[in-house]
């Protein structure tokens, strides 16, 4: 399997079709198909359907590509590692959720300072959009929210932080003085997860409460449209109180504190296991992870103890991420 077979499978897929991917690479499309067809002929199996429109994964094509994608990952960064060895350089794509930006801009200020010529890629998005990438190797990393679910051996998981859910409404919203979740069982919710999550706020506020869940829910799989729900319309929903506290968001939404205990989530890095990150990509992890610190001390919340990578669910111990060799 040659490396040139792998980039012209990918750029097939990436393009839709033969001619689009001959086109972008600059070569033939008979060599194209040659080294796709070889590749196939090579794995024993039919990677692209071709149909009169273009090509199209077959499920055994469906599988490769991931793997081929990683591989490919891999050695654009190998060959970074070694262009860039002493050079303030590099690159890194990151991924993060928009409740779990705040320790953002801290980080990158501290990240700059040891590269300052570095490319620095950031991508916003629920985890659910995330995780899958930084799976693929699309990017080094995701900083979002962990699920009670058991996360796959291919992922590891660091905490840093902890987030409070809040319930947050307009400014003028006619239920803004109610104290109780009792009083928000018939009200429209906008959530971003889906509401039967075994680890979202609505079974953990309302049901040990012993309260029906709202039946009035719409997902919205959108941070910035949630958002625009909530501010423009009668709406609430469960968000980040320490984001409503440090964001603009604070200006036209409000926290309405209830009765009920609601529930907090951690905060933390998703990488892949067994894969080291680059030079560029564990210098960005590791100003995260001190930006989290420091924000943990400075509010002098319970989250200190897993800015210090103390996570008995999870089992992890504190540690620098290191770059690969």
């Amino acid at each position: 399997m040659r490396l040139s077979q792998i980039r012209d499978f990918l750029a097939v897929v990436e393009s839709g079709g033969i001619r689009a991917a001959a086109r972008k690479l600059g070569v033939s499309q008979p060599a194209i198909t040659r080294s796709v067809r070889g590749l196939e002929a090579e794995l024993r199996v039919q990677l692209l359907q071709r149909t009169p429109t273009g090509a199209v994964l077959t499920q055994s094509g469906r599988a490769f590509v991931a793997r081929a994608r990683a591989a490919q990952a891999e050695l654009r960064k190998a060959g970074e590692e070694v262009d860039q060895l002493g050079q303030a350089a590099g690159s890194v794509a990151f991924g993060v959720s928009p409740t779990s930006a705040m320790i953002v801009p801290d980080a990158v200020a501290r990240f700059r300072e040891e590269f300052p010529l570095a490319r620095v890629r950031i991508a916003e998005g629920l985890p659910q959009l995330l995780i899958p990438q930084v799976r693929d190797e699309t990017l080094d990393f995701a900083i979002c929210r962990r699920a009670l679910l058991k996360l796959d051996s291919g992922l590891a998981f660091r905490p840093l932080l902890r987030n409070d859910f809040a319930v947050v409404a307009r400014k003028g919203h006619p239920l803004e003085n109610m104290r109780s979740l009792a009083q928000f069982v018939d009200a429209s919710w906008i959530s971003l997860l889906p509401i039967d999550a075994p680890d979202g706020p609505f079974a953990s506020a309302f049901s040990p409460a012993g309260l029906s869940v709202p039946r009035q829910v719409i997902q919205c799989e959108s941070y910035n449209t949630a958002i625009g729900l909530i501010a423009k319309t009668d709406m609430v929903g469960f968000l980040s109180r320490q984001l409503l506290a440090e964001s603009i968001l604070g200006d036209f939404l409000r926290e309405i504190p209830v009765a009920e205990p609601l529930p907090s989530y951690a905060v933390g890095l998703f990488t892949r296991t067994g894969t080291p990150l680059t030079q560029a990509a564990a210098a960005m992890a590791n100003a995260i992870i001190e930006a989290a610190r420091t924000r943990t001390r400075a509010s002098g919340t319970d989250g200190s103890a897993l800015a210090a990578g103390e996570d008995p669910a999870a089992g992890t111990s504190p540690r620098r991420l290191r770059s690969g060799p």
